[in-house]
């Protein structure tokens, strides 16, 4: 029986782009049909991309975290303060991607419960050999995807406040906003605040 695959490299398409992901939740708030939807990232271009292959690629993946919730998250992307829809935006993502939150909940969360205050330079590796343990797929993937992946992890850490910035790494205390906490905990998803709450 061939194992079941955990991780995607689908995350290298984006980090939180909260400014299209304000476009597309306002889209599905709109309850736009297919066709629509298409028309908007299309021809109308709402994403303001280069290419059409982008503003198509960019969609689907936005689309796809916000689409694993409801209404009440994608009113916090739309129309909340920039903090909260980040972190909503963070939660969509980390729910999308096992390679997310396997990182944030099996190595950063052990980071700051050792009191580290940077994340070392051989850590994204080290966790990629314990992915590949997991799911033999991630060593298929070539080294420039490896690369795009940590640039792509690490600028959504940077974006909701876990990395001082990509280069330094420095890590910071983040504190997960009361309307997101109680909004995962209705929706009894508690696993995924959990790994949000670090340390």
């Amino acid at each position: 029986m061939p194992s079941q695959v955990l991780y995607s490299a689908d995350l290298t398409a984006g980090s939180l782009k909260l400014r299209e992901s304000r476009v597309i939740a306002d889209l599905l708030l709109a309850q736009t049909s297919e066709e629509q939807f298409r028309e908007a990232i299309v021809r109308k271009n709402v994403l303001q991309c280069r290419t059409q292959a982008t503003a198509i690629r960019l969609a689907r993946l936005i689309k796809g975290r916000l689409e694993g919730f409801d209404s009440g998250l994608w009113l916090m992307v739309r129309d909340g303060e920039k903090l909260l829809a980040t972190q909503a935006l963070l939660a969509a993502a980390v729910k999308q991607s096992a390679l997310l939150r396997d990182f944030m909940d099996l190595v950063l969360r052990d980071e700051y419960r050792l009191l580290h205050t940077h994340l070392a330079p051989g850590i994204w590796p080290s966790f990629l050999e314990g992915c590949m343990a997991r799911d033999p797929v991630v060593g298929t993937w070539s080294d420039s995807t490896r690369r795009r992946l940590r640039s792509t992890v690490f600028q959504v850490l940077a974006q909701a406040g876990f990395l001082g910035d990509t280069s330094k790494r420095e890590l910071q205390n983040v504190t997960i906003l009361p309307e997101l906490a109680t909004y995962l905990t209705n929706r009894h998803d508690q696993k995924l605040l959990c790994c949000l709450q670090l340390p």
